[in-house]
Order: structure tokens, then C-alpha cells, then sequence
């Protein structure tokens, strides 16, 4: 009886497969025969390209998806988020509460502060190039010129030499008279490693503070006889004391906004 039954599944299982093959091929023969799909509401149209330029236009659209999805990783790269939100992590870390702020609160600080930081550039960058460019007297590669002009010279202020040198090298390129000659494809990633460096060294200035009464309460507890005790219980209330008192905030926040000024 139990082979019967198993027969018997098999053969529903084999029927099921066959009659969705059946319908996936009347669907795709009608939409073959048919360019034009519709359903309640929705009314989808293909039709082969019958020019050039309405080809040229499909690709022009398809680089522009491209380039809107790989936005948030050139708004990381490219402007002052990384630095930003790296001290902020560091400075969380310091004081001892790795989920105060949380995460969501953490990025959208970095954020508001990049827009804040970048808006001059965002500005150049419209008045030069988007703005000409919507209003047609400028083509797209005039347009792509002049948008990313004001975004490098934003990033040759924040890179170093030692870097752009090291990449220049990587790339086998001999050393440029002017900046110009330096192509982006060599500024972005030398940028890049300026401002872990920048985030880093910040950060390191930031613990050294909080470091300190770690080692005071440690040092206490220990010639009390509390080796039982976890310091950072006893440090947390200290270093959240010693950061309210020095407007902590004020201070990360003005240090973070007078790096980019220069």
C-alpha cells in the first residue's frame, strides 16, 4: 500500500510540473506573438529599437541606473562621510558604550554633517554643470567635466602627497607638473587612505583622555583590592561625567567641521 500511495504522489507531483510547463509556454507564445502585456492597471509595450539614437538613449538610461546604484558607495568615497563617521564609531568606543548612540542615530549625524560639509561643493557643482546642462548649452561630457572638477579639488585639499605619490606609483606614472594631469582614477583611492589616516589619528586623540581614567580607576581598584570588580563599571559614569562637563559634543563636532577647512 505505502509503494501505491508513493506511485500515486510521484504521478501528481509529475502532472503539476507538466501543466505549469504547459502554461509558462502559452504565456511565452502569446507574449512572443504580442509586444504589447496588459493587466489591470498596468499596460507593458516592447518594441525593437528602430534608430540609432533610440539605442543610444536605452544605454544612456542604463548607465544612469548603473551610477544610482553604486550612489551611497560614491557618497562614502567621495566625500566626508568616511572620516566622520569613523571618529564618531571611535569616540563611541572610547567612552565605553559601543551601542550609545545606536547606529541608525551614529550614520545619520555623519550624515547631516556631510551635506553640511559638502554643500559648498554640491553648490559649484550645480551652478556649473547641472543647472547648463538641463537648460541644453552644455553637452554630457562638458557637464561631466565641470561636476567633478569642484569634487576634486575638494579631495586634493584632504589627500596627501605621500599618498598621491604612491598610487602615481602603483599606476606607473611619471610624476604630474600640475594637479590636472592626475587623473580621478588615481585621486580617489589616494584620497581614500588620507582620510582613514585623518579618522585614525583623530580617534587616537580622542581616547587618550577616556584612556587615562581607565587606568586611574584600574589603579584604584587594584590597591583597594577590587580585583573583582570590572574598572569599566566603575569608569563609565567618569568619562560620561568628564565628556558632558567638556561639551564633549561641541568640541567633536567643531574639530570634525574645522578638518575640512583649510
Amino acid at each position: 500500500m505505502k509503494n501505491i500511495t508513493m506511485i500515486t504522489e510521484k504521478k501528481k507531483k509529475l502532472l503539476v510540473i507538466f501543466l505549469f510547463l504547459l502554461l509558462t509556454s502559452f504565456l511565452l507564445t502569446g507574449c512572443a506573438a504580442d509586444s504589447q502585456w496588459s493587466a489591470p492597471g498596468l499596460t507593458l509595450t516592447i518594441e525593437p529599437a528602430g534608430q540609432p539614437k533610440q539605442v543610444s538613449s536605452g544605454v544612456q538610461l542604463l548607465l544612469l541606473i548603473t551610477i544610482l546604484s553604486l550612489a551611497p558607495s560614491l557618497l562614502i568615497m567621495t566625500t566626508s562621510f568616511a572620516r566622520i563617521v569613523i571618529v564618531l564609531s571611535l569616540l563611541r568606543n572610547a567612552i565605553g558604550t559601543p551601542q550609545i548612540p545606536p547606529n541608525q542615530v551614529l550614520i545619520g549625524l555623519s550624515l547631516i554633517l556631510t551635506f553640511f560639509i559638502m554643500t559648498p561643493v554640491y553648490t559649484e557643482m550645480n551652478q556649473q554643470a547641472i543647472k547648463p546642462y538641463m537648460a541644453g548649452e552644455i553637452d554630457q561630457t562638458t557637464a561631466f567635466t565641470r561636476a567633478i572638477q569642484p569634487l576634486r579639488e575638494f579631495m586634493f585639499k584632504q589627500t596627501r602627497q605621500k599618498d598621491l605619490e604612491l598610487f602615481l606609483e602603483l599606476n606607473h606614472q611619471d610624476r604630474p607638473n600640475s594637479l590636472d594631469e592626475i587623473s580621478t582614477v588615481v585621486l580617489l583611492p589616494a584620497f581614500v587612505l588620507s582620510e582613514l589616516r585623518t579618522a585614525f589619528v583623530m580617534g587616537f586623540s580622542i581616547y587618550i583622555p577616556f584612556l587615562i581614567i581607565d587606568l586611574v580607576i584600574s589603579s584604584i581598584l587594584l590597591s583597594m583590592g577590587m580585583m573583582m570588580l570590572p574598572p569599566s563599571l566603575i569608569s563609565l559614569p567618569f568619562k560620561i561625567l568628564l565628556f558632558i562637563m567638556v561639551d564633549g559634543w561641541y568640541l567633536i563636532i567643531r574639530s570634525l567641521s574645522l578638518s575640512f577647512i583649510h
